[in-house]
């Protein structure tokens, strides 16, 4: 999956739905489709020095009686151009790929009632630059709501699953069991903001992996949003040269499904 996939196909999905939403049908406006819809972001700085940064994501649910399917895909990629001199004291200038990451994630949750289910996952990760460039795993687990007041919600899934890792320093493929926990929580502000924090856990014998998203959104009108997100990601075993936690920070566009 190439990056600009990841980001184009977001805009492709909301037009028709956007459209549908224009409408007068009526079974527009009971959709089973839901979600955070598109994002993206994207920034450009040239001069003396020149970056350029691209973030995307699309995130969908989909409910079908007593089925909830969710799907999340993720995409960066970030570069910069720097000037090179050369012993004879010639400059040229020479762009390098500083980020380049994917994820995709998708999950099918069998509801047993009010805010409980039986849920399973799958997840995989491209990072060129991390110790585990490749990561795959697959989950079961199950899910309840720990908090359901007036203005917040947290919602949790917890299970045992297997993952599968590639090592970019040892090119050693490894597969182990884990514990695999979720947290989701959202708090509403007010009737247009909302501040939402996801936490993910994969924990297993050679490598516990976190990645804990936040944002806040505020909406500019039914389906519009503007997000600031700050995300951190943890991998406890990682080569010497490498650090442990990334963290990377977003302001973002977001199309919602209402």
């Amino acid at each position: 999956m190439s990056l600009r996939v990841s980001l184009i196909f977001p805009l492709l999905l909301c037009a028709p739905l956007a459209w549908a939403d224009s409408g007068s049908d009526p079974a527009a406006m009971s959709s089973p489709w839901s979600g955070s819809g598109g994002e993206l972001g994207f920034a450009s700085a040239h001069g003396n020095s020149s970056t350029e940064s691209f973030n995307g994501r699309l995130k969908l649910r989909y409910s079908d009686d007593d089925w909830v399917h969710s799907m999340d895909l993720f995409g960066l990629r970030s570069s910069a151009e720097y000037t090179v001199t050369a012993d004879d004291g010639s400059t040229s200038r020479k762009r390098q790929t500083t980020s380049n990451r994917y994820t995709a994630g998708a999950g099918s949750a069998l509801q047993l009632g009010e805010h409980r289910q039986l849920t399973a996952t799958v997840r995989y990760e491209n990072d060129d630059f991390a110790t585990y460039d490749r990561q795959g795993s697959f989950g079961l687990g199950y899910g309840t709501r720990l908090i359901d007041a007036e203005r917040v919600t947290l919602d949790t899934q917890i299970g045992p699953g297997v993952r599968r890792s590639h090592n970019s320093e040892t090119d050693e493929n490894r597969t182990d069991l884990i514990g695999r926990g979720l947290f989701d929580l959202k708090y509403s502000i007010t009737d247009n903001t909302d501040l939402v924090n996801t936490l993910l856990v994969e924990s297993g014998s050679y490598n516990t992996f976190a990645q804990n998203d936040f944002g806040v959104s505020v909406s500019m009108n039914k389906h519009f949003a503007l997000k600031a997100g700050w995300q951190a990601r943890h991998n406890s075993d990682v080569a010497e040269d490498k650090r442990k936690t990334d963290t990377l920070t977003t302001m973002n566009v977001v199309y919602s499904f209402k």
